[in-house]
Parts: C-alpha cells; structure tokens; sequence
C-alpha cells in the first residue's frame, strides 16, 4: 500500500499562534521538533498497519520545515520550494490514501491560526463553492482518484473535514479558544491519538470516496484589496469581477486551477501596502 502524508504546521499539537509557525520567531526551532515528533507517529502506525511506501511532503511556508535527520527512516520526504503543486506536490494516481497531517481551517472562519495560503485571500472558489487549503488539496487528491482519510488539527479543522468528507478519520489534537490560543493535548497523548486515528482511516478507506473535482471548473480568488485583485490580475487568462476584489480563471481541469491559484496568490503578495 502507498501513502500520501502532505503535513502542514499551525495545526500541529502544541502551537497556539505565529511565533511556533514562522522561522524568525523564538518558538519555531521547538515547533520543528514537535512537527517532525507527529509525522513521525503517523508514519510508524501507517508502516505498522502494512503502508511499504510513505511520502510525506512538507507543506508549510517555505516547506522546509521537518527535519529530516529525525524523520521516521520508512518515509521519503519532499522538502524545499519552489514546487508546482506545493502542499501536494508528488501526489498521483498511484497513491491508495492521503492524509493531511497539521492542518486549519479556512480564512475567515473560527480555528487556530486559521488561513487560505496566503492572508490576502478571503475566499477561495471552485464553481462557488468556497475552500480553503484542505478543499483545495482534496479536490487535488480527488482527481487522481486518491481518497482523503484522516485530517488532523484543531475541532475546526476537523468539522471542515466532516463537511467535505462524510466518514473521514479526524485527529483533534487542540481545541481552539481564539485564532490565536488554544487548549492542547501534550505531544504524546497526541501521539497515541494519532496512531490510532491512522489505523481507524486506514481499515475504513474503502469506504471514503475521493473528493471528485469539477470538469472545467472555475476558480474565483476573493482578495482582501483591490491592489493585490490587481496584481493577481497580471496572470494572462484572468479577469477582475466588476465591483469586487475578486478575480476569475477558467480552468481546464483542477490541476489547471490549482497552479493558476498559485500564481495568483504570489503575485498578489507584491502588494506592499495593504
């Protein structure tokens, strides 16, 4: 069996605000630890149920954040960007599962740290229906016929997942009291919550539908201010809905949009003034 493991760092266990999730803050270097700590009890429940192949893709900022050197040694990692399909880079058709491990809820609504790639995104779009980075990633993983079966993060993330997901495996490993505090378990308990959650996932895949994207699907990015609707407008193909911050794409298929809204959300954080 081949599993996909795309780890992202503001839902990780333990990390309430910026300072865990930025690299020039005081708290990231530990916040790198407990990162590598919880993919690692991923992994090892996954080998342990039978997984001969594990892939895990950091997926946070710069991805560059785990720290191979202490990574379990049955998975290969892909670190470091640029990469044309970032947090699902290296996911394809040959996977039997993915999952998401760390992951948040979408802007503007309630979690830790809660956030679509970038904070200049309001909304993301697919054919009006809004996403965040999970959605996204999941319809990414859907079109290669690949089922997403566990989400770990804060309860936020994981009613996110439910809502995308009937009868997906969710890790709640903090609840959120503000976008910026939350109530934690502690790295090991944690961990044992992990490993059973990738058991529970795994034995119940067959019964997860992938989440099937749109054929040409359309993809509306709602930004924040009209400079960086602007900036994202500079990508050929695009165009500024009229009286909005938001700007449309029609894509060929999901993997079209997904590296059109990449290019879009970089070219709007040239946007200096906000």
């Amino acid at each position: 069996m081949k599993l996909y493991i795309s780890v992202d760092m503001e839902g990780i266990t333990g990390m309430p605000d910026y300072t865990y999730v930025l690299a020039n803050e005081h708290n990231y270097e530990r916040a790198r630890k407990i990162m590598t700590e919880e993919t690692n009890y991923v992994i090892d429940a996954a080998h342990q149920f039978g997984c001969k192949e594990i892939l895990v893709n950091d997926s946070h900022s710069k991805m560059n954040n785990l720290l191979i050197d202490h990574l379990h040694e049955e998975a290969a990692l892909i670190t470091g960007d640029v990469k044309p399909f970032s947090m699902v880079q290296g996911l394809d058709e040959t996977y039997d599962a993915a999952m998401f491990i760390g992951y948040h809820s979408r802007a503007g609504k309630p979690g830790v740290m809660s956030h679509s790639m970038i904070h200049a995104v309001r909304n993301f779009f697919i054919n009006d229906h809004a996403i965040g980075e999970m959605g996204f990633n999941a319809y990414f993983a859907g079109y290669f016929g690949v089922p997403l079966v566990l989400v770990s993060g804060d309860e936020q993330t994981a009613a996110e997942a439910n809502e995308l997901i009937p009868g997906i495996a969710t890790a709640v490993v903090k609840e959120s009291i503000s976008r910026s505090a939350a109530k934690s378990l502690t790295p090991k308990k944690a961990g044992v919550l992990l490993a059973g959650k990738v058991k529970e996932a795994l034995e119940n895949r067959a019964n997860i539908q992938p989440l099937e994207p749109p054929i040409n699907p359309e993809l509306k990015i709602e930004f924040n201010n009209y400079g960086q609707a602007e900036w994202a407008h500079l990508m050929p193909g695009t165009e500024i809905i009229p009286g909005t911050t938001t700007v449309r794409f029609q894509a060929k298929d999901i993997l079209e949009a997904y590296r059109a809204m990449l290019v879009m959300i970089e070219l709007a954080l040239q946007t200096k003034f906000s």
